[in-house]
């Protein structure tokens, strides 16, 4: 039985032994000489022995009603902060009850919610720091793996390749001209080593890419073109201003330049490369530029990894990306970075 019929039948009984006690009273105070008496007297037209259980019942039906509507309210009240604890939510009475049973059981409630609550949050945050420190893990595992491929890749295939080219050069020098077939055939296959240099310098760049560690970015720039330098026979040219930025901007820039780098040795056939760094007007301008077969820029930008990750790093750091390249004449790459100081411009 529900809440509200229960208080009406409650209050049907009630009102039964009210019209009762009513009922007994009357009789003391007004005797009856007889028991018809019952039936004449007439209170609102109607006989009193039935107006008064009728009257007594009816305000008991009233009364069982609006008490049961009120218990029925008090109750929902409590099953939807229940409810809302079983989904996870937050519970807030926002009319607080007026019976103090009913008081203490809302607050109660509200402090089971709010345990609930800190104990989702810790729960949360132990999860985040698990994947995080799980990430850490795979992200160092990886980073060795990528050395251990690195060594192994110098140490094995190239300086195989380099004993190869080392090797056809010395053929190709000690041919005849009258050899020109032969030539032309051992020609290729030196350019194809030569090649095959650059995409493993290229490749070895990307698996162990030199670190900002305790360096600037300047630093960093110097010593990677020296590096490359004395390993790849491109002309190789930098001019690096000294000026300090953030070490987040720093990271982005160096990342922008090894990518770019990359990709020189690995598509561009360039014979000479040059890297600037400059800070103009409050802003860091990086620019890099080769001499090689150039390249497509709306065909790069829709099907490279590499051109997107350079886009995304720029734009990450405040920065524009901004790519030319020409066909046989060459590819300028160009990164520009406003400086800023809390989050305003600079003013030199």
């Amino acid at each position: 039985m529900s809440t509200t019929g229960r208080q009406i039948v409650w209050g049907i009984t009630f009102g039964f032994f009210t019209s009762i006690f009513i009922g007994a009273v009357f009789l003391v105070v007004y005797p009856l000489n007889d028991w018809s008496e019952l039936w004449t007297k007439h209170f609102m037209g109607i006989p009193f022995v039935v107006f008064v259980p009728s009257f007594s019942i009816v305000i008991g039906i009233l009364l069982g009603a609006l008490t049961g509507l009120y218990w029925r309210n008090q109750f929902l009240s409590i099953d939807h902060s229940l409810h809302q604890l079983e989904e996870g939510k937050h519970t807030d009475f926002q009319e607080k009850p007026a019976i103090t049973e009913m008081q203490t059981i809302a607050k109660r409630i509200e402090k089971i919610g709010k345990q609930i609550a800190e104990q989702a949050k810790l729960s949360q945050r132990l999860a985040t720091e698990k994947v995080e420190d799980q990430e850490a893990r795979i992200q160092e595992i990886i980073e060795q793996e990528r050395n251990r491929l690195a060594r192994e890749l110098h140490d094995s295939v190239s300086q195989q390749l380099f004993a190869a080219s080392m090797m056809m050069s010395a053929i190709n020098e000690q041919k005849s001209p009258e050899e020109n077939f032969e030539a032309k055939q051992l020609k290729m296959v030196e350019e194809m080593i030569h090649q095959s240099q650059l995409e493993m310098r290229a490749l070895l760049l990307h698996l162990r890419p030199v670190a900002l560690k305790n360096k600037t970015l300047q630093e960093g720039i110097e010593e990677l073109m020296l590096e490359l330098s004395l390993k790849v026979t491109m002309d190789i040219k930098w001019k690096v201003e000294a000026f300090s930025l953030d070490k987040g901007v720093e990271d982005h820039l160096f990342r922008i330049l090894q990518e770019s780098v990359s990709n020189t040795l690995r598509h561009a056939k360039a014979n000479i490369l040059e890297v600037l760094l400059i800070k103009r007007d409050d802003l860091v301008i990086m620019r890099i530029v080769d001499d090689g077969v150039g390249f497509l820029v709306e065909e790069a930008k829709a099907g490279s990894y590499g051109m997107q990750n350079m886009h995304e790093r720029a734009l990450e750091i405040g920065g524009t990306l901004k790519v030319i390249s020409v066909k046989n004449k060459g590819t300028r790459l160009e990164v520009k970075v406003p400086v800023l100081k809390n989050g305003d411009v600079a003013n030199d």
